[in-house]
């Protein structure tokens, strides 16, 4: 097998489920949330991989070990979501109240980061997991593995605005021919 990054996002939260932005507020899965992270485990059935890797925060890692691979995940800070400064907590509709136009991957939160920010923890994630030329498995949060998505192909942080990614969704990301050539293998599938 090519080298290939399996990226997990984390399941259900009350928040997620509400549409709130939840940056680095550290809230748990609604026990929907933590069904579908068990559901993982069965679509991950004899399925190997090299690494794992989780964001710190207690929604991704839950998923993680839900879906039968917390005995195996290393904690990697760069994974932690995109922080939502003055916005976290808040749905894009009262954001917008505030700021009309708002769009998070153009104009970023105040106090907190912009798409450049999320972006270069992507590319150090990106480096780490390429640097091993493995298979490799990560579970985080929808917007910094948006950004990590297009960080993959080349795109700048902002065009991860094209990537929707839904809770307890599994997408891969690997190669067409070679590690000349990122691609997207797979999206946002339950």
């Amino acid at each position: 097998m090519p080298p290939s990054v399996t990226l997990v996002r984390h399941g259900e939260t009350a928040w997620s489920a509400s549409g709130q932005h939840t940056g680095r507020t550290d809230i748990p899965l609604t026990p929907e949330g933590e069904r579908k992270a068990r559901a993982l485990r069965e679509r991950f059935k004899g399925v190997a991989f090299d690494r794992v890797f989780t964001s710190p925060l207690q929604r991704a890692a839950r998923t993680c070990e839900l879906a039968g691979f917390g005995a195996a995940a290393k904690v990697d800070a760069d994974l932690v979501e995109w922080d939502y400064g003055d916005y976290e907590g808040l749905t894009t509709r009262e954001i917008q109240a505030r700021r009309p136009g708002w769009r998070l991957f153009r104009d970023g939160c105040p106090n907190g980061e912009q798409a450049r920010d999320a972006g270069a923890r992507a590319d150090r994630v990106i480096a780490r997991l390429r640097a091993a030329d493995d298979k490799a498995i990560v579970f985080s949060s929808g917007h910094i593995l948006r950004v990590l998505a297009a960080r993959w192909l080349g795109l700048e942080p902002s065009e991860g605005r094209l990537f929707k990614l839904d809770t307890a969704t599994v997408s891969v990301l690997g190669y067409e021919h070679d590690k000349e050539e990122p691609a997207v293998a797979l999206w946002n599938a339950v």
